[in-house]
């Protein structure tokens, strides 16, 4: 035995390997430990050819999109089976569709609370063979599949699965129904999701009931069957027509032969009876431009046209027995939480002639909190009206769709409902699939320090007469005495707030715009004046990397209409010159807050891929660091630009201090960057107009940017639950030519933002009399000439061009001119003449676009 110290060969042998790993430690503790070779695994069966989810998350956005970059090329049943059951789910998740051909996203989003309901289909989602491919794939779904058709008849199968009968009848069509949600209930079930709450639209309330504990098997076939067999066999006719309209819209139509057989939404009623009578009304709403379409069905169910079968069907079911609901019902006859009405043959009786209140039943989930419902049926008819009842940011899914394989579209379904945060038992899903785990790559750490951050260094307030100002930027705060003004006092200091260092223009640290605008804000609120009228932006605020800035926000007193005068100083040491950044105006009557954005992002929306955009941006002369690295989605809807903003947790957790962190409203400008074509340009914001903040301490926003005229943008961000938080009514920026520098001590930076520019100027005055050239060129210009002025004939105006072919670096022409001066003003002749000296390049249009230095001296010896 010997100690290693270098790397040696261990070669293989007929016995297994074993090694000795010893640690010593300095205090004397030693540890040992002996490794053996493990047994060779089994050999593994084939990878199974079928569809299996791939679930991917992180901690953060980012961090799934790096998972996501580590899967491997080719996932396999074990593949997913690890992801699924030894892996932690984080918020951020995805779910990839694999085992069949190159894996597929089919969800993905943030795990949000929520409750959870189940909606089960009414008649007219039926097709043929539909759940034949469950059937032949998952054991749970054809034993609970068979049970049902075992207590209806075999016939219903034939029918179902298009080998005999017609579906589309009434006494086929809701059997059919009622068996197959039943089984994909009881097989969504075998995976641990369990519903919170319980709608049937229709038929598709017996559904419902059954597996809720209210019928048994028997009885709710019974009731079923019943339903469907004396309604088929009432006289074919009646219509049955959908309305984008309101309830309060149609009731005036309504009658005897015309009854709302279904309120599905806001904006969605159907209406049933005679045909005749039906029809006339729903011309009356086409021509008042409502949307009309008249339903295919044998029947006009929900009617007064179904009176005829209610005795009878009362006297069929009259000997079933109820039980208790185990998962709450929300009824569609009351549109309210079911209570024991459920439990009496009249309350079934009564479901067929009712009004089906399947919107209200919508409204009653939202209230209870429900934000993820699964519809079981063989499409997703419900789904599109739970997406108009139910808030913002909820999800709907079917659990079956007509266009995808049955596996595929149930397990997109099952991903959904795992995106949305609902409870999934991944084992349960993986039983009869003979996984087990392998090696995966580990997570995709984000290497984010969490150092803590150094609080500010701040003296007592109080102690020296002032007033805490309770501002992450701002130290303290004094009221002038007399004349109401107040000054807000602060250090900026990148070494003690990092994110101040992660903003950076032209590679010089700068308080962003949103910085000054933030500043203002909470001046405003110390005052009272929480609306900005205008804020002109003068200067850069410039920040040390190194050493801290000192900041005044200073608020004049209210004038006759109570508008404040508001500026911002700037000044790098305790002796040095203040720098004028910002001025603008105050009053105290801010504007009400705008409506919510509403659904988001809005129908129509489009996505615009941001790919590496802050590579971009940086590449553009925009550093932006990790704080303010915030745009996380961008949309177009016709002429507005849609962006979603998020501050990273570290900032996140900053943000309840300030009104809105200038990280995250910065971001918000972010998505104007990745939009517009700027062309090389920079552009900086230099003015805002018309700001109210709504709401402080927001971490992540939705916004609509609208353009506003020339260089001007309206913005309006609402939290992530649709409240207003800050409305712009605009924000201006231009182009900047000269980028800030970091100043030396001392050094003014207010022209930084400055450029010379030249104007188109309209002439309206009358031309000369008499023109003159003094000197060579100005070949274009007619007039009288001469080489020299004593030549040279009085004339009202004398051109003389003073620059040569090139640019010149001496002061040569300076002397030229000023000889020529001397001689003019000594020239009684041109007393009553004016002199125009031209030059070539003396004054570029954009600064450091090569001037002419010497034509440039004589700009400033002459006026």
């Amino acid at each position: 035995m010997r100690l290693l110290a270098e790397a040696a060969d261990w070669p293989r042998t007929d016995r297994p390997r074993r090694a000795g790993v010893s640690s010593f430690g300095v205090s004397g503790t030693n540890a040992h430990i002996i490794l053996e070779q493990p047994a060779p695994a089994p050999p593994r069966p084939p990878a199974l050819e079928r569809p299996v989810p791939l679930l991917v998350s992180g901690r953060t956005e980012q961090a799934l999109r790096a998972q996501l970059d580590r899967l491997p090329a080719e996932p396999t049943v074990d593949t997913a089976f690890t992801l699924a059951t030894a892996r932690t789910a984080f918020e951020h998740r995805a779910v990839l569709l694999g085992g069949v051909g190159e894996p597929v996203e089919v969800a993905r989003g943030m795990a949000g609370a929520g409750r959870v309901a189940f909606l089960f289909s009414g008649q007219g989602a039926q097709r043929v063979g539909m759940g034949r491919e469950l059937h032949g794939r998952y054991p749970v779904f054809a034993a609970a599949l068979d049970a049902v058709l075992a207590e209806l008849g075999e016939d219903v199968r034939a029918v179902m699965w298009g080998e005999g009968g017609d579906l589309t009848e009434t006494r086929w069509a809701q059997p059919a129904l009622f068996a197959l949600e039943v089984a994909l209930y009881r097989l969504v079930e075998s995976w641990g999701v369990v519903p919170d709450r319980l709608v049937g639209h229709s038929v598709g309330e017996i559904a419902a009931a059954h597996v809720a504990g209210v019928l048994s098997l028997p009885d709710a076939c019974a009731l079923v069957s019943a339903r469907a067999r004396l309604m088929q066999a009432l006289p074919a006719g009646g219509v049955m027509v959908a309305v984008s309209a309101s309830e309060t819209e149609v009731a005036p139509l309504l009658g005897p032969e015309v009854a709302l057989a279904a309120v599905n939404g806001p904006e969605s009623v159907v209406l049933s009876g005679a045909a005749g009578p039906v029809l006339a009304a729903a011309g009356t709403l086409a021509d008042d431009g409502r949307r009309t379409r008249r339903l295919e069905v044998s029947h006009a169910f929900h009617s007064p046209l179904m009176d005829p079968v209610l005795d009878e069907l009362g006297r069929s079911i009259d000997g079933i027995t109820f039980g208790a609901a185990s998962t709450p019902i929300v009824s569609t006859v009351s549109g309210t939480l079911a209570g024991p009405e459920l439990s009496s043959v009249d309350y079934w009786v009564d479901q067929v002639r009712a009004t089906v209140r399947f919107g209200d039943a919508l409204g009653v989930l939202a209230e209870d909190g429900v934000r993820t419902v699964l519809e079981l049926g063989p499409e997703g008819p419900l789904c599109a009206a739970a997406h108009e009842v139910l808030p913002a940011g909820s999800v709907a899914v079917p659990a079956l769709r007509a266009d995808r394989p049955e596996e595929h579209a149930v397990l997109a379904a099952l991903a959904a409902l795992h995106v949305a945060g609902a409870s999934v038992d991944w084992p349960a899903y993986f039983a009869d699939l003979d996984a087990t785990t392998v090696d995966l790559p580990t997570y995709a750490f984000q290497r984010q320090q969490y150092w803590p951050a150094p609080a500010p260094r701040t003296a007592d307030a109080a102690g020296l007469g002032l007033v805490e100002a309770g501002h992450p930027l701002l130290g303290a705060a004094v009221r002038l005495a007399e004349d109401g003004e107040v000054v807000l006092t602060g250090r900026l200091a990148p070494a003690t707030q990092p994110w101040l260092a992660e903003h950076q223009v032209g590679g010089v640290v700068l308080l962003p715009a949103t910085g000054l605008l933030e500043l203002v804000v909470r001046a405003g609120d110390e005052v009272g004046s929480q609306h900005i009228e205008e804020l002109m932006l003068l200067a850069p605020l410039v920040l040390s990397e190194q050493g801290s800035t000192r900041v005044q926000v200073r608020v004049g007193a209210p004038d006759t209409a109570g508008t404040r005068a508001v500026s911002v100083h700037s000044g790098a040491d305790d002796h040095g010159s203040w720098t004028h950044n910002a001025a603008g105006t105050l009053r105290s009557s801010p504007p009400a807050a705008p409506p919510s954005l509403g659904v988001w992002p809005p129908p129509g929306a489009e996505p615009v891929e941001l790919g590496d955009c802050y590579a971009r941006f940086a590449a553009a002369g925009f550093g932006y660091g990790p704080a303010f690295q915030g745009l996380r989605a961008v949309w177009r809807h016709e002429d507005d630009v849609l962006a979603e903003v998020a501050l990273p947790p570290i900032a996140a957790e900053q943000a309840a201090g300030f009104g809105l962190h200038p990280a995250l409203l910065d971001s918000v400008l972010h998505a104007l960057l990745v939009t517009r074509n700027t062309e090389g340009e920079m552009r900086l914001p230099f003015a805002w107009e018309g700001v109210t903040l709504h709401a402080g301490g927001a971490d992540a926003l939705r916004v609509r940017l609208s353009e506003r005229g020339p260089e001007a943008i309206a913005i309006e961000a609402s939290d992530l639950a649709g409240r207003p938080v800050l409305s712009v009514a605009a924000l201006r920026d231009r182009v900047v030519t000269d980028h800030p520098t970091a100043p030396a001590s001392g050094q003014d930076v207010r022209d930084a933002l400055f450029t010379v520019d030249w104007p188109v100027v309209q002439t309206t005055g009358v031309p000369p009399a008499a023109v003159a050239v003094l000197g060579s060129g100005l070949d274009e210009v007619a007039g009288v000439r001469a080489s020299a002025l004593a030549d040279l004939a009085p004339a009202e105006l004398v051109l003389h061009r003073l620059s040569g072919d090139g640019p010149t670096t001496d002061g040569g022409l300076a002397e030229r001119a000023l000889e020529l001066m001397r001689e003019w003003l000594g020239d009684g002749r041109f007393a009553g003449s004016c002199l125009v000296l031209v030059t070539r390049g003396a004054v570029g249009p954009v600064v450091g676009s090569g001037v002419d230095v010497g034509g440039g001296a004589v700009w400033g010896l002459v006026r």
